[in-house]
């Protein structure tokens, strides 16, 4: 059985054992035997954390069991390019393509990722 921490009115946190289908029910206080509410408590690293950095591990941990897949349709619907897509694209604002062709053939991202010399 997991763990589940629960509040106190009058003397705090406390945690105790309780089945999975018991979890959203109160548990009674070990010291005043009164209901008290479950409560998630968070680590003060997370609690403390800057909220674009919190922002980005959200996305990322999403990211990791949702991925999103690239189809043509919606690469066609895609007016907005970012500036490091690298699709060789005229739309990225300065007027130049960000992809480049070396005489044997190898692609080359000159501006944007200068340890990337091809692939």
């Amino acid at each position: 059985m997991p763990v589940y921490d629960y509040k106190c009115r009058e003397h705090g946190l406390f945690n105790t054992l309780a089945t999975m289908a018991d979890s959203a029910k109160p548990a009674p206080c070990p010291t005043c035997k009164a209901l008290a509410p479950r409560v998630v408590v968070l680590p003060p690293e997370i609690a403390a954390m800057d909220p674009a950095k919190r922002l980005a591990q959200d996305r990322n941990e999403k990211s990791r069991h949702e991925p999103v897949f690239s189809t043509a349709d919606q690469r066609a619907n895609d007016k907005e390019h970012n500036r490091a897509c690298g699709c060789g694209s005229v739309k990225h604002g300065n007027g130049k393509a960000m992809l480049f062709y070396t005489a044997d053939g190898k692609k080359m991202f000159p501006s944007m990722r200068p340890w990337m010399i091809s692939h």
